[in-house]
């Protein structure tokens, strides 16, 4: 399943010295959260363990906030799924892509820390909101193709429906504390088959478990 793309730049030993900056920032970032929680991700550990300069943090991202999200959106970020001519198959990609970045080490407390943040942030709608409209924008577009299609009810309220298919891996991996899997997407893509659309539901491979 190799259709899903995210859209982040390839590392590589000759990158440029600003792409270089930019990544090696997320890293700290993403290492303090994982080690130390939230609130270790100060401007200046991030400079020390970066090895950049704290003006350089600063150009990029203004805010300790934003510096979050984006350490989270270059692990968890937006998503291009090509037309696959089927709900089931489309949605599959969406998934499996997801289930890739968080069974990554460190992914469950880097999203737990960044919603604990974004609560405590206090705005009604702000950098945090607008990182979860980019990360839904792509299931948005598939059930629209998949009304287009004829496959799901055009009567569907997209959000509500992209929200379906989003929040079953999260609340697994940070409420039950569990590693989804490749059998719990198989079975969340039936799910929301099922609840879209006009019927014709597959029938659950024996012995298949989540």
């Amino acid at each position: 399943m190799g259709g899903a793309k995210t859209q982040k730049a390839e590392r590589g030993p000759g990158r440029p010295r600003q792409e270089r900056v930019t990544d090696d920032t997320l890293e700290a970032v993403i290492d303090l959260v994982t080690e130390q929680g939230v609130k270790a991700v100060t401007m200046d550990a991030v400079a020390a363990r970066a090895g950049v300069s704290k003006p350089a943090i600063y150009r990029r991202w203004p805010s300790k906030q934003a510096l979050i999200i984006a350490a989270a959106e270059s692990r968890i970020g937006p998503l291009s799924v090509p037309d696959l001519g089927d709900i089931r198959a489309e949605l599959r990609e969406v998934l499996t892509a997801r289930l890739a970045a968080y069974q990554r080490p460190g992914t469950a407390r880097l999203l737990a820390e960044l919603m604990a943040s974004a609560s405590e942030a206090g705005e009604p709608r702000g950098e945090y909101v607008d990182y979860t409209d980019r990360l839904m924008a792509e299931t948005r577009r598939i059930l629209q193709r998949g009304i287009a299609r004829g496959e799901v009810r055009a009567d569907i309220d997209i959000r509500s429906a992209a929200t379906l298919v989003a929040a079953p891996l999260v609340y697994r991996l940070l409420a039950e504390r569990e590693l989804p899997s490749a059998g719990f997407v198989e079975d969340v893509v039936e799910m929301v088959v099922r609840a879209v659309g006009f019927g014709g539901v597959r029938e659950p491979e024996v012995g298949r478990s989540g």
